[in-house]
């Protein structure tokens, strides 16, 4: 089993920036997609991003393309989660999500192991 850490949440301003951090256990992290998603008060989790093992490929929700950027450094098994201009509707609980065979994918099923969340919220 993975286990996986996040930090970084708080509370922010529209507009304003965080960055959430994810430390992953083990020694094939370099071997992991990771994936970041959310819930929000009343809905269902939601992906935001991905990144693949070897960084060469990345995807992200619409609704945070070109304000989120992830990334990842393998040497010190940590998933990073950069997100810029905020909205009050990115107000969530954030969740690090490993797929141990090295697979990205919107949908939460694929992960296998999961962080016990960071919470976000941005004021209007």
């Amino acid at each position: 089993q993975v286990q996986l850490v996040e930090s970084g949440g708080g509370l922010v301003q529209a507009g304003g920036s965080l960055r959430l951090s994810c430390v992953a256990s083990g020694r094939t992290f370099n071997n992991y997609g990771m994936g970041w998603f959310r819930r929000a008060p009343g809905k269902e989790r939601e992906f935001v991003a991905a990144i693949n093992w070897r960084s060469s490929f990345t995807y992200y929700a619409d609704s945070v393309k070109g304000r989120f950027t992830i990334y990842r450094d393998n040497a010190k098994n940590t998933v990073t989660l950069q997100m810029n201009n905020l909205k009050p509707e990115d107000t969530a609980v954030y969740y690090c999500a490993a797929d141990r065979q090295g697979q990205i994918s919107t949908r939460s099923l694929v992960y296998d192991d999961w962080g016990q969340g960071t919470q976000v919220t941005v004021s209007s």
